[in-house]
This record gives C-alpha cells, sequence and structure tokens, in this order.
C-alpha cells in the first residue's frame, strides 16, 4: 500500500520542480505516491516590503492562478498533470509564454480555456488558502517546496539535480527517516549549485 506524499508546490520555481521530479522518481522504487498542492512563492511573499523573488511585475501570480483553477476543475490528478507538462516546458525545455500554459493545459487534457484563469485575481483567494494550508504543515518560516507524509512534513529537500532510480529511493527512506525524528527541525548541505533539470 502506497504512502501519500502531499506536495506544496510553486510551478515557477526550478528547485521545486527538481525535487518534485525526484518524488516522482522515487515513487517509482518506493511504495509513495505524490498528491499534489500549490505553495505560490507570490502568496507567500505578498505584502513584503523587499522582493526575494525579483518578480516586481507579478508574473508569478500567473501560473499560479491557473493551477487553481486546474485544481478547482478537475482536482489533485489533473493538478499534478499540468504541472508535470508545464514544468517540462519552462524548467526543461526554457519556453515562455504567449504559449506555454495553453500547450500545457492541452497536454494534460485540460480544456483550454483555463489559461484565461492567469489573468483572474478571482482566483487569488485560493491561492493564498492552498498556500497557507502547506505552511500550517511547517510553519511561516519556509519556502516551497513542502511535503507531508500522515504527520511527518518538511520543507524540500531542496535539490540541484533528479536523484534517479535507487538513488531517488534511499533520499526518500533518509528524508522520512530524517523527518520523522522526534525534535527535528533543520538539515543543510553546501551552499546551492544552479538547477539542472536533465
Amino acid at each position: 500500500m502506497a504512502e501519500i506524499a502531499d506536495v506544496w508546490f510553486d510551478p515557477s520555481c526550478p528547485y521545486t520542480w527538481i525535487t518534485s521530479r525526484w518524488l516522482v522518481e522515487a515513487a517509482r522504487v518506493r511504495p509513495v505516491e505524490p498528491r499534489w498542492h500549490l505553495l505560490s512563492l507570490a502568496a507567500l511573499n505578498e505584502g513584503r516590503d523587499d522582493d526575494p523573488e525579483n518578480d516586481p511585475e507579478g508574473y508569478l501570480w500567473l501560473p499560479a492562478r491557473v493551477c487553481a483553477a486546474v485544481a478547482g476543475e478537475g482536482g489533485q490528478e489533473a493538478l499534478g498533470r499540468f504541472y508535470t507538462a508545464f514544468g517540462a516546458r519552462v524548467h526543461e525545455r526554457g519556453e515562455t509564454e504567449p504559449h506555454t500554459v495553453s500547450g500545457a493545459l492541452a497536454e494534460a487534457g485540460l480544456p483550454e480555456e483555463l489559461a484565461a484563469a492567469a489573468l483572474d485575481a478571482r482566483y487569488d483567494d485560493a491561492v493564498r488558502a492552498s498556500t497557507a494550508e502547506g505552511l500550517a504543515r511547517v510553519g511561516p518560516h519556509v519556502g516551497t517546496p513542502v511535503v507531508a507524509v500522515g504527520e511527518r512534513a518538511f520543507f524540500g529537500p531542496v535539490l540541484s539535480r533528479i536523484p534517479r532510480g535507487e538513488e531517488a529511493g534511499r533520499l526518500w527512506d533518509g528524508t522520512l527517516l530524517v523527518a520523522g525524528t522526534p525534535g527535528f527541525h533543520e538539515l543543510k548541505g553546501p551552499p546551492h549549485a544552479a538547477p539542472d533539470p536533465s
């Protein structure tokens, strides 16, 4: 029986994309099933005086709103399909608008009209609510991704490359071991390298 791993992600974050693909890899060699949720950096940083994501135009809201619309229309499974299609286009192939969202929706088998959600601020409350749900699992001091498996919840791991096969499985085992240790709070490695989604 597979364990459910609830994953809160920002669709625009390249490091989150790498972590999400690690989870997909781990699910091939371990009994784990990722379940997808939105954790928007735009919502997380809303109202701050600084701009930690360097997003003065508010671009990060656009794919987050589409994710909220997809989740509302088709649920977590549809959100996972859209994120996979969108992430591969953006983080692996370097695509940019105008066709990235509509192409990802088509690839995921979702209605093209959901692309209009990108410019519809009525989805912002859903984006904020999903972000708050993810942060409630670990506290407001983190970013994306957040992963929760039962009562164990953690930020990250932040990875620069995608572990494959048994390496992905071993990282999954170790992450669960550390996250399940009473009193565990934080673990960091050396400074990060540029993301390599290959």
